[in-house]
């Protein structure tokens, strides 16, 4: 090789960064032992979370397994949301798993004779928020307790079968880690019921096992589709040449590549993902995401000017294009006004722009999502057992994968029809001729990306449908469709709040939008009768981030995926786009998935928007001006958008005092407004995502970040703290369990406290990150994307990425400051009550009664037992209980009523009557009551008021 050569290859590799180490599978599992021992001995075990949804949009479904004997039950798989069980068809659901260590669900099955489940952990789409696994779960109580079976470094699962006849034997496909090569994939086989694996196939590092179909007459004719890829943050290869079909005989114990070259099946670089469905010994169906290039082909010549014309276009060419020809172009594809043809023509003149800027002006990272040169979806045959393959499909199959087919390419066949099958992508689609022509049953009320369907064997056109907005059943083959959608499974990217009363939650969904509803709404069936739902859709697309205009929460900033943001004014029904755009001739501005915004606190009118540089408009977004240059490293060259910025911060203390962090590992500072910036991140783990970064509301100097490894397979948590504007870190993430973190936000009133969201939870710090608890009942063990803290209600908003929106009232927590808990023993103080005739009481013969209660918070240093008893002023005891003390806060609930000893002594002191309530209760009377608890031979007092 010549020296520049050499040399050439050797900066290359030197700007490449290196393949960073995964998270080890035994630091995963210890992590998940040291959380259960954190939920056992948290000082908040008892400070409850609350569901407040939403459900109506659902979230993404990976699998379906169905009761054959009585279709009306089964189980449903949510990519992050757990799974869920139901046996009324749908219209009620109960979750199953959610006493195990994750939510990530690649794939299930179940050995319905035995009842037996397994659970494959780990999503099997590799989407930019796939998230990992730890191996193979098992039930054998219906989903009451769960042991893990095994696999922990699997990350991802692609299919599992289990033998009909031998519910001990089982073959799982395993895909492996998304984002890093590993040894642990490829194909495992157990024979006894998951107590030892012996992997039977394995490919290479980098490639997995996606799928896996047997015979449904013989369990030993196996096919497997192996799938190479290679994920990071700035690019997606779905493909390679290690990719194509294996098939086993004997029962998955050993395998032989059937699509060599030769079989009629694709070979080489392009082969991308694979789905397979068998219809029996003989007949397999293939669906291949082929990354094989179309053949180019001539275009019907028409006058009007095209981006592709502009590309191979000279500029002696473009000056003599017709003014109004190219003035048509600039308007029909929304140019800025400024841009007219005489100008632009003035600028080709002058050498600023060629003719091919035209073209990549109207480039971004959300439109080449649909620019599809590839062949995409196609449908292959064997009726030979797999020796050999025929290419269904003459034309292509157009507006099914797009660019994106290694989200889906899965594929069913009607098990009582040979010619009858299905495709699932952007919609589901049906072919009666065995791939040749095809036909659209997607319908206004089902999502449009599929993942999962089942076809019932016994009942032709009975189909069960998963899609990345919940489940769909259809008795007509896809004529008409239901939705089932009341599982609370909502995917969040962000959320925020807004200053009314009662104060609205807003959030930013994975592919369902942007939604609205009020923070105490009541999500039942209702709205099914009146016809409005408690949450509404505010906008369409991969839902982002939200900024609501606390002078009139009308105004609402928010949009969808690569920095497409508007304006939108919910009294008016009124949307204005508000993206900035780059200049013609200049670098197209680079913007994350999920880009960042801010309104400023200082002035609401003041709007910040991130790409590769930060943006700031004075006038809502109605103009925009660069305030830095690009703050990231420069980016890579990738088909994902990166060297983007993340986060946004400007400190409450000073305008312009600006903090922003990189999808690269930077944080830089402004404090001038955006008149210079310093990167401060230099002690920072390398190309790290940075995912918060935040200003302190408490003192100036002080600002938090987190960064984030899932998207190098890199699970720590890193948590940091600089007290002097970034110029130091110190790291605070001791004591959380290894986690990505994902959120951060400090606490408006105790400055000591702090709240973290992880890939697999939430938790608390009362000493500004030096010792964490884990707070968390009454929520799964989900992936928190996003917090929030409503000043004026004390309530926090936890937003997850699979399990909507939960809601905690931190009042206790504020209270919580360094002297209280250094005391023995603190009762807490209790708001004043409103008193309620209908107490006990229903509003009519079948209605249930409306019940009060008082929750009465309490802090122990120690555990043990305690005493309570509820007093008038004067000291009548009117009711009194025991019950033991955990080690921390304490909540003890009280219904607000007589006991029978209570109500004999207040009456024997107060001449008034009082009324038993229909539910046979007594409740207190208006006045002042009193408080005692005893615990470890300390006494405590508090009051509260019924008026």
């Amino acid at each position: 090789m010549k020296p520049f050569l050499l040399l050439a290859f050797f900066l290359l590799f030197q700007m490449l960064p290196a393949q960073q180490e995964a998270t080890a599978a035994d630091q995963v599992m210890d992590a998940l032992i040291k959380k259960k021992e954190m939920a056992e001995t948290s000082l908040v075990k008892n400070i409850p979370l609350k569901n407040i949804g939403p459900s109506i949009m659902s979230g993404r479904v990976v699998d379906l397994d169905v009761n054959p004997k009585d279709p009306s039950e089964f189980y449903v798989a949510y990519a992050s949301g757990g799974l869920w069980h139901t046996k009324n068809n749908g219209i009620s659901f109960d979750p199953i798993i959610d006493s195990s260590d994750t939510q990530n669900i690649g794939d299930i099955a179940v050995d319905w004779n035995t009842g037996v489940l397994w659970v494959g952990t780990g999503e099997n789409n590799s989407s930019r928020s796939s998230y990992a696994g730890i191996g193979i779960l098992k039930s054998t109580d219906h989903g009451v307790t769960w042991s893990n079976m095994g696999l922990p470094d699997s990350h991802h699962i692609g299919r599992i079968l289990v033998n009909p006849n031998n519910p001990d034997e089982v073959v799982v496909g395993v895909t492996g880690h998304l984002y890093s090569p590993n040894q642990e994939r490829g194909i495992y086989k157990t024979t006894d019921g998951g107590e030892t694996w012996k992997q039977t196939l394995f490919v290479n590092t980098t490639t997995g096992i996606i799928d896996v179909a047997c015979s449904p007459n013989n369990f030993n004719i196996q096919y497997a589709a192996a799938w190479e890829k290679d994920r990071k943050a700035w690019n997606f290869k779905g493909n390679g040449a290690a990719s194509g079909i294996y098939k086993s005989v004997d029962g998955g114990s050993n395998w032989t590549l059937i699509t060599a070259e030769g079989s009629g099946f694709p070979t080489g670089e392009g082969v991308g993902r694979i789905g397979l469905a068998v219809f029996d010994d003989n007949t397999v169906y293939a669906v291949h995401d082929s990354q094989f290039r179309r053949e180019k082909q001539e275009k019907e010549k028409t006058d009007e000017l095209t981006k592709e014309d502009l590309r191979s276009m000279n500029s002696e060419t473009f000056l003599t294009l017709d003014n109004k020809k190219l003035n048509d172009y600039l308007k029909n594809n929304g140019f800025h006004e400024k841009y007219k043809a005489e100008n632009v023509k003035q600028m080709i003149r002058s050498g600023a722009v060629k003719p091919i800027d035209l073209a990549k002006y109207l480039e971004n990272a959300n439109s080449l999502l649909f620019d599809t040169p590839v062949i995409g979806a196609e449908v292959y045959r064997s009726d030979d057992s797999g020796s050999s393959w025929n290419k269904m499909n003459d034309d292509y199959i157009n507006d099914l994968f797009y660019s994106y087919g290694y989200y889906f390419a899965q594929i069913r066949v009607d098990p009582s029809n040979k010619d009858r099958i299905y495709l699932a992508g952007v919609p589901l689609i049906k072919s009666e001729d065995g791939g040749k022509t095809y036909t659209s049953i997607g319908k206004e009320n089902v999502h449009a990306d599929h993942h999962a369907l089942w076809i019932n064997p016994a009942k032709p056109g009975h189909l069960i449908n998963g899609n990345d907005g919940g489940i769909n059943i259809s008795y007509d083959d896809g004529a008409h469709w239901m939705k089932n959608n009341t599982p609370k499974v909502g995917q969040f990217y962000a959320i925020n709040v807004d200053q009314e009363e009662p104060y609205n939650v807003y959030g930013g969904l994975q592919d369902n939008g942007v939604w609205k509803g009020a923070h105490d709404n009541k999500e039942d069936y209702a709205w099914q009768q009146n016809g409005k739902n408690p949450w509404q859709r505010i906008m369409g697309g991969d839902g982002m981030q939200v900024q609501i205009d606390q002078r009139n929460s009308n105004i609402v900033y928010t949009g969808y995926q690569f920095g497409n943001y508007y304006r939108l004014d919910l009294s008016k029904g009124k949307q204005t786009y508000i993206q900035p755009k780059h200049e013609l001739g200049e670098a197209p501005y680079r913007f994350n998935w999920q880009t960042p915004i801010l309104l400023s606190e200082h002035n609401q009118d003041i709007l910040y928007l991130g790409g590769n540089k930060l943006h700031r408009s004075l006038n809502q977004g109605k103009d925009w001006e660069a305030i830095s240059e690009d703050l990231t490293q420069g980016g890579k060259q990738g088909n994902v958008a990166y060297g983007t910025l993340t986060t946004i911060s400007e400190s409450p203390f000073k305008f312009g005092l600006l903090y922003v962090g990189t999808d690269d590992g930077l944080v830089q500072v402004s404090k001038n407004a955006g008149g210079s910036w310093t990167n401060v991140s230099s002690m920072f783990p390398k190309n790290q995502w940075v995912s918060e970064v935040a200003a302190s509301k408490h003192k100036k100097e002080r600002v938090y970040a987190t960064l984030n490894g899932y998207r190098w397979d890199d699970f720590t948590p890193y948590i940091y703290v600089s007290e002097d504007y970034g110029q130091n870190w110190k790291s605070i993430s001791k004591g959380i369990p290894t986690s990505p973190v994902n959120a951060l936000v400090e606490d408006p009133e105790n400055e000591n406290l702090l709240f973290a969201g992880t890939d697999n939870g939430l938790y608390v710090s009362f000493d500004r990150g030096n010792s964490w608890e884990l707070l968390q009942n009454g929520m799964p063990n989900v992936a928190v994307h996003d917090l929030v803290i409503q000043p004026k209600a004390k309530h926090l908003l936890v937003g997850t990425h699979g399990r909507s929106i939960y809601k905690a009232d931190i009042s206790i927590l504020q209270q919580m400051s360094p002297e209280a808990m250094t005391k023995e023993f603190v009762v807490f103080d209790l708001e004043t009550i409103k008193h309620s005739k209908s107490w006990g009481n229903p509003g009519y013969t079948w209605d249930k009664p409306n019940t009060p209660g008082l929750d009465v918070s309490f802090y122990s240093k120690k555990a043990g037992s305690c005493s309570a008893k509820i007093t008038t002023v004067n000291g009548t005891i009117v009711s009194s209980t025991e019950m033991p003390v955990d080690r921390g806060i304490n909540v003890l609930s009280y219904d607000l009523a007589f006991s029978k000893k209570g109500k004999s002594n207040f009456l024997k002191r107060n001449k008034m009557k009082l009324k038993e309530a229909k539910n046979g209760k007594t409740y207190l009377p208006k006045g002042n009551y009193v408080v005692a608890i005893t615990t470890n031979g300390q006494t405590e007092k508090t009051e509260f008021k019924i008026e």
